[in-house]
């Protein structure tokens, strides 16, 4: 069982309106509403790929009502730990330049936050815990790492997908994936990494620290796979990018799906590219039969 994690879900809430003007009524011309958090975007990716997944983290309120709704439309597994506050909604504002306006994340009581650690006891050393995104302010500073405490106890493998000083935190207990982008990697290490010739040495650098394979995103440049046996270059198929909402999330969705069943990185790496170029040439995650049109499209070369 492949399990996601996700702290801090949302209502993804996107708005599209031609011409903004700040301070003044606007009109939308037209409006979405999805289930967000990585987590559950992995999770969302997995199930298209039929893959045994089940969603875990914090959902309350209406705005968790919806989310819980929509996963169970789409046939994908969950336990949530049920909270006292509402789930977070975030807007995504589309008109000539793209805004966000992201919400802080509801209280979570030392009792909610309890729970969800009690229900890591059911992972075996035959599963995979995939922890992604943000924190809610009101937990613990160190929760991911009690969280990886508890997973490394059963001998499941984990994927980190979050940044800074949890992701640096969690690299000595030897997380299966780590996939900052080019961006977050250049502030993880307070460097500007501008090349592909950049971004190689802080790659191995991860590598060093402990993860067993590094997936660096580099958008339009495609993303590079870090392991003790090699360097790799992906390069994304071509296509009409409509959405950068979740491409990294069903990155990762793709390469735990096949790393999963054959243990082998190239071709996993493979599968994510594929995975995240359907979500970018979609307006809501991959589907199955977008990401295997595209797989054969996928390039790689050893560096």
């Amino acid at each position: 069982m492949i399990y996601t994690i996700t702290l801090n879900p949302s209502i993804d809430y996107i708005v599209h309106v031609k011409q903004f003007h700040l301070g003044e009524l606007n009109k939308m011309d037209d409006d979405a509403k999805f289930p967000g958090g990585k987590g559950i975007n992995v999770s969302r990716v997995l199930t298209e790929l039929e893959s045994d997944t089940t969603a875990v983290g914090f959902l309350g309120g209406f705005s968790g009502d919806f989310i819980n709704d929509w996963l169970n439309k789409d046939g994908v597994h969950s336990d949530f730990v049920s909270i006292s506050d509402d789930t977070r909604i975030n807007i995504k504002l589309k008109s000539d330049v793209e805004t966000e306006i992201n919400g802080r994340g509801p209280v979570i009581t030392s009792s909610e936050a309890n729970d969800l650690l009690s229900r890591l006891d059911k992972i075996s050393e035959k599963d995979t815990v995939i922890l992604s995104g943000s924190k809610p302010p009101s937990l613990p500073e160190d929760f991911y790492e009690e969280m990886v405490k508890k997973v490394k106890k059963t001998n499941a493998e984990f994927v980190i997908d979050t940044t800074g000083k949890d992701l640096k935190a969690t690299l000595p207990y030897k997380p299966l994936l780590v996939k900052p982008n080019r961006e977050e990697l250049s502030e993880l290490f307070n460097v500007n990494l501008k090349t592909i010739k950049d971004v190689i040495p802080y790659g191995k650098k991860l590598l060093d620290m402990g993860a067993k394979h590094v997936i660096v995103s580099m958008a339009g440049d495609g993303a590079l796979l870090f392991t003790n046996n090699g360097i790799y270059q992906g390069f994304n198929p071509k296509g009409n990018v409509k959405n950068s909402v979740g491409a990294g999330d069903s990155m990762i969705a793709g390469f735990i799906g096949q790393y999963t069943k054959k243990q082998d990185p190239i071709a996993a790496f493979k599968m994510g590219i594929a995975c995240g170029s359907a979500t970018a040439f979609s307006d809501d995650l991959a589907k199955k039969e977008t990401i295997l049109s595209l797989l054969n499209q996928v390039e790689l070369k050893e560096i």
